[in-house]
């Protein structure tokens, strides 16, 4: 018998390796692109299969879990999962310097937003590090942020006056310099918030739009970027990370990189004109049925004006409210890739 028990448990042991790694994964919002073709498909299959077993993951998402968004770092960083991935921007209450990651306005390509993230990663990885007690693992972008309006608007200017949803609070502040109100709405509130009235207009990426059903409560889309590309920072619990050995870290952050942070942004260009495809009807739309939104053109005048309040009101205040060095860092990397420095 004791040797049967004995044969048993040696098998068990060659079966599952010692070393296996636990990670309790959580999600970004898992109705959209970013979630079901990128993330479920990256900690569900490819980094568990490219360890041979070595890692095994337990994948759900913040809304699945109803995670506040501001909570979702803060409870990353007290361990309650282990890595933990949601827009950069929520995380501002709790560390203001984030705002400079994902600046409206200055990246109007995938290219040129890459390059961005590239130049602020240092800056993310030690707020991540002070903040939140963790260490990025990788940088992914919604499409660029965009305005749906349940009202008629012809330009950047008619939305003076009106109730806007902002994605950050970076937008809020630009939103208000044009002379529209900032509102604060949930993502999931926002197609009730239009419908009701609550709102006039919402930012949000447009593939976002789409697949939340946006364009059944506003009219018309503007296409100009007021929210930036909404980065999603993905991050794991410093103490999780520091407990891992020199080659599971090396192989989380090669499999990161290509299996999920390059495929991401690859298709972040093509997918904002498949998006306004989808939404408008100008164009082939793969994603499904096309809609019919008025598609407002943005003029060089609109650019020009929302450009020239975003240096010279946005981003002075974001420094003040900063503190620090933040501003020096940011002109030092951001700044001199998209050619702005706050003064």
């Amino acid at each position: 018998m004791k040797y049967a028990l004995s044969l048993l448990i040696a098998g068990t042991a060659l079966a599952t390796p010692v070393w296996a790694e636990d990670l309790a994964v959580v999600g970004s919002w898992s109705s959209l692109p970013l979630h079901n073709e990128y993330e479920a498909p990256f900690w569900g299959t490819t980094l568990p299969t490219a360890s041979g077993g070595k890692i095994n993951v337990e994948l759900t998402t913040h809304n699945q879990m109803s995670l506040g968004l501001g909570d979702v770092y803060p409870l990353l960083g007290q361990g309650v999962y282990d890595v933990a991935m949601t827009v950069a921007d929520y995380a501002v209450a709790d560390a203001p310097e984030l705002e400079g990651l994902d600046v409206p306005l200055l990246a109007l390509t995938a290219d040129e937003a890459r390059a961005m993230v590239d130049a602020a990663r240092p800056m993310v990885a030690d707020i991540y590090r002070d903040r939140f007690n963790a260490h990025v693992l990788a940088i992914a972008p919604y499409p660029p942020q965009v305005v749906f309006c349940n009202a008629e608007i012809a330009n950047l200017a008619d939305l003076e006056g009106l109730k806007v949803r902002a994605s950050g609070r970076m937008t809020a502040k630009l939103l208000e310099a044009l002379g529209a109100e900032g509102v604060n709405v949930s993502f999931s509130e926002v197609p009730g918030a239009l419908q009701n009235g609550v709102v006039d207009c919402a930012v949000t990426g447009a593939g976002s739009g789409y697949s939340a059903g946006w364009w059944e409560v506003s009219t018309h889309l503007l296409p100009i970027p007021l929210g930036g590309w909404d980065s999603v920072v993905t991050a794991i619990n410093m103490d999780k990370w520091n407990g891992m050995d020199a080659d599971t870290q090396a192989l989380i952050t090669a499999e990161v990189a290509s299996g999920f942070e390059d495929p991401a942004w690859a298709s972040a260009q093509d997918a904002l004109v498949n998006d306004i495809a989808c939404l408008t009807g100008n164009g082939d739309c793969p994603s499904g049925e096309a809609r019919s939104m008025t598609l407002v053109e943005v003029s060089n005048a609109d650019f020009d004006r929302a450009r020239d309040i975003l240096t010279g009101e946005v981003l002075p205040d974001w420094a003040a409210r900063a503190g620090g060095d933040w501003a020096a860092r940011w002109n030092d990397s951001v700044g001199k890739v998209v050619g702005v420095t706050i003064n």
